[in-house]
């Protein structure tokens, strides 16, 4: 796609969405055609387009006085010039320049033009009161000061996610979602102020916060009521107790524990215990004769037999399986459990089981609806979570 392209869409004078993601044959000059047309438009999507700036973007803005939704994400440094092209637009609500290089002067200037903002991508909090959602993922040198910060004054917050950032958050009391992976230093007293202040939580992910403990699951449990998603992967030291406390939570629906030895499992719709090497065959056969909404479990390198496999036959809603790497579970075993469950509609297996069982039962259950995805993937060992480190040079385009 090049400028060739753009007088056509003059002619659309009731455009509102328009996706230019990607486009490097679109430039500044190619923008400038916009500035009389485009007047409806109210999303606007330019990322990774490396080769719009400032004079491009404030072309088109004097053209789109209702534009709403701005994506810019990885492309040009936000500066103090594309702020002030930002701020000419009364009903912005939305801004998201993930991945853009950040001029001191373009930061401050978003916080002092912007002040309608309800959403945003970046730590810019200065004015924004209104502000809904916050994402500051793998921003590493934020610390408490700033975060405590932010919570003292942005009360309306319903979504933060801080994965690889620290601490304090339990100031927003209508949050409904939190992200808080791999916060090593995550404290009793922090999550027992959370289940305390934030009773809207519904969603919650700890995902390799390796301190948690049953404690401080048991203050989610007793303040959130209304939870109805927990993560608590690679955190280790979870025993039973949290799924006692947890049992609070009328409304829970997803429970992921992958990576939790010492954790069994209740009652939910969606079930994943990979990893969970100490969970057998004595915790499978009461999981499936109480878990009878059930819909879809996980059970990758757990110690699952073909008698716990075949268990499961019982949950008549069972429709997606995820079976890799069981040493106790032998071809004849799967394929009894794979005939006697009758809804499933897609199953995830090692490639191995493809030339075991006969192809006859693959053309069957195939006709009955279901869906096999194969995985050549070789058995491994989980690391240490001590030892386990973000890697975020990975993480940069």
């Amino acid at each position: 796609i090049t400028n060739k392209c753009l007088p056509s869409i003059l002619k659309l004078q009731n455009l509102e969405d328009l996706v230019l993601e990607g486009c490097f044959g679109i430039d500044d000059d190619s923008l400038t055609a916009l500035k009389h047309g485009c007047k409806s438009l109210k999303t606007l999507d330019l990322s990774s387009c490396q080769n719009i700036g400032h004079v491009g973007l404030s072309s088109l803005i004097s053209g789109a006085g209702v534009l709403e939704l701005p994506t810019l994400a990885y492309g040009s440094p936000v500066t103090l010039a594309l702020a002030n092209s930002l701020k000419n637009l009364s009903v912005l609500q939305s801004v998201k320049v993930d991945g853009c290089p950040v001029t001191s002067a373009g930061l401050k200037a978003l916080g002092n033009f912007l002040t309608s903002l309800r959403e945003l991508s970046l730590s810019v909090w200065e004015k924004h009161r209104e502000l809904r959602k916050l994402d500051i993922t793998c921003c590493q040198k934020i610390t408490d000061v700033s975060v405590a910060h932010i919570t003292s004054s942005r009360t309306k917050l319903t979504s933060l996610r801080m994965e690889s950032c620290l601490k304090s958050i339990s100031r927003c009391s209508n949050l409904s979602s939190l992200k808080l992976g791999i916060c090593l230093n995550i404290s009793d007293e922090g999550l027992a102020y959370l289940g305390t202040h934030c009773s809207k939580l519904t969603e919650l992910d700890l995902y390799r916060s390796s301190e948690i403990t049953d404690s401080r699951i048991l203050a989610i449990a007793s303040g959130c009521h209304d939870l109805q998603m927990i993560n608590m992967s690679y955190c280790r030291d979870i025993t039973d107790s949290s799924l006692i406390s947890l049992s609070k939570c009328m409304r829970l629906n997803t429970f992921e524990s992958r990576g939790c030895p010492l954790v069994t499992c209740k009652q939910l719709t969606k079930l994943d215990i990979k990893k969970c090497q100490n969970f057998d065959d004595t915790g499978m056969l009461p999981l499936a004769h109480f878990s009878q909404n059930l819909r879809q479990i996980s059970l990758s390198y757990s110690s699952i037999t073909d008698v716990g496999l075949l268990s499961l036959a019982s949950i008549s809603c069972l429709q997606n399986m995820t079976v890799l790497h069981l040493e106790g579970l032998t071809p004849r075993g799967l394929a009894a459990a794979l005939l006697a469950c009758g809804g499933l509609t897609k199953v995830k297996l090692h490639a191995a089981f493809k030339s075991l069982l006969p192809q006859p039962l693959f053309e069957h259950l195939e006709a009955r609806g279901c869906v096999f995805e194969w995985r050549e993937k070789k058995f491994q060992a989980e690391l240490d979570p001590k030892c386990w480190k973000l890697q975020l040079e990975d993480l940069v385009p």
